[in-house]
C-alpha cells in the first residue's frame, strides 16, 4: 500500500483514472487486433466467422492475449501437460542408444540456441515414418525413421535444431493464442487447462506450421547447428535428399508450406551470405553402419 501511495502521490484522481482508462483502451485494441489477425490468417476460421462474433469473443480475446506474455516457467509447465498427452498418442521408443544419441545431440545444441535457459527434453518416437515435431517449453520429438534416414550426425542435428527453432521462436504459443481466441476460450487461469492442452497436442501432431514459422525455424536451426560446430550445409542436404526421395509423400515437417524448394533455397542463400563453410559431423561413416538399417 505504501508503494502504491508513493506512485500516486504526483497524480490527482482525475489524471489517474484517465491514465488507467487509456491503458485499458490500448489493451483492448491490441486484443481486438490479435483476434482479427487470427481470423484473417486462418481461412477455415474466417469462413465460419461472422462480424457479430467479435463482440461475443472479445472478452476471451483480452484474456487469451496474455498467452503472448507467458513467462518461461509457465510455458514449461504447459509444455509438460502437452507432453504428457502426446505420450498417450505416440509410442515412445525404448531404444536406449537411440534416445542417448538424440539427447546427446540436443544437449550440444542447447547452449548455442536462442533460448538456452529453459529445460529441454528430447524424446525418440518409435515410428518408421520420417517426421519430427516439438511443443512449447522445450519438448522435441524425433522419429526413429528420421534417425535411419540421416546420413550422419550433422543431418540429424539439423532436424533437432529446426525443431528447437520452433521452440525458441515461440511458434506453438502464438498459434495456440490465435486458436484459443477463435474458439472463444474464456480463461487461461491455469496452464493445465484441458482445452489449451488439447490445442497444444493438435499443433504438435496434426496441424502444420505457418510459412513464416517454418522459415524462422530453419534460420534459427541453421545458425544454431553452425554455432555448435556442425556443418551448416547438412540442413539443406537433408531436406533435398528427403524431398527428392519422398515425391508426393514427403514427411510432415517438409510437406507443410512453404514449399521445400523455397526453404532449401533460403538456407543455401544464408549459408553463402554468411560464409558458413564448417564440415563438422559430415564425415561419419560409423553413423551409417549403426543406424542406417536399425529401424528399417
Amino acid at each position: 500500500m505504501k508503494k502504491l501511495n508513493g506512485r500516486l502521490s504526483g497524480l490527482n484522481s482525475v489524471d489517474f483514472i484517465g491514465q488507467r482508462l487509456n491503458n485499458y483502451r490500448k489493451f483492448a485494441i491490441a486484443a481486438l487486433l490479435s483476434l482479427l489477425l487470427a481470423v484473417t490468417l486462418n481461412p477455415f476460421v474466417a469462413n465460419a466467422f461472422e462480424f457479430s462474433d467479435i463482440f461475443r469473443v472479445l472478452p476471451s480475446a483480452i484474456q487469451i492475449f496474455q498467452l503472448s506474455s507467458l513467462n518461461d516457467n509457465d510455458e514449461v509447465a504447459l509444455g509438460k501437460q502437452i507432453d504428457g498427452q502426446i505420450q498417450q498418442e505416440v509410442r515412445i521408443s525404448q531404444d536406449r542408444n537411440a534416445n542417448a544419441l538424440v539427447r546427446r545431440l540436443g544437449q550440444i545444441l542447447v547452449p548455442t540456441s536462442d533460448r538456452p535457459n529453459i529445460p529441454y527434453t528430447f524424446r525418440v518416437v518409435d515410428d518408421k515414418n520420417l517426421n519430427a515435431f516439438a511443443t512449447m517449453g522445450g519438448f522435441v520429438y524425433i522419429n526413429t525413421g528420421t534417425i535411419a534416414a540421416s546420413d550422419n550426425v550433422a543431418q540429424l542435428a539439423s532436424v533437432i535444431g529446426h525443431e528447437m527453432g520452433h521452440i525458441s521462436g515461440r511458434h506453438a504459443l502464438e498459434q495456440m493464442k490465435n486458436m484459443a481466441i477463435a474458439q472463444g476460450i474464456a480463461t487461461i487461469a491455469g496452464v493445465a487447462d484441458d482445452r489449451l492442452v488439447g490445442i497444444g497436442v493438435d499443433l504438435a501432431l496434426r496441424l502444420p506450421n505457418s510459412r513464416e514459422a517454418e522459415f524462422d525455424a530453419d534460420r534459427r536451426g541453421l545458425l544454431n547447428i553452425t554455432r555448435s560446430g556442425f556443418a551448416a550445409r547438412a540442413m539443406p542436404m537433408f531436406m533435398q535428399k528427403l524431398a527428392s526421395a519422398g515425391g508426393g509423400n514427403a514427411p510432415a515437417f517438409l510437406s507443410s508450406h512453404p514449399a521445400t524448394g523455397d526453404r532449401i533455397n533460403a538456407l543455401n542463400q544464408t549459408i553463402r551470405a554468411n560464409n558458413l563453410n564448417s564440415s563438422g559431423g559430415l564425415n561419419d561413416g560409423e553413423y551409417q553402419k549403426i543406424w542406417r538399417s536399425r529401424f528399417r
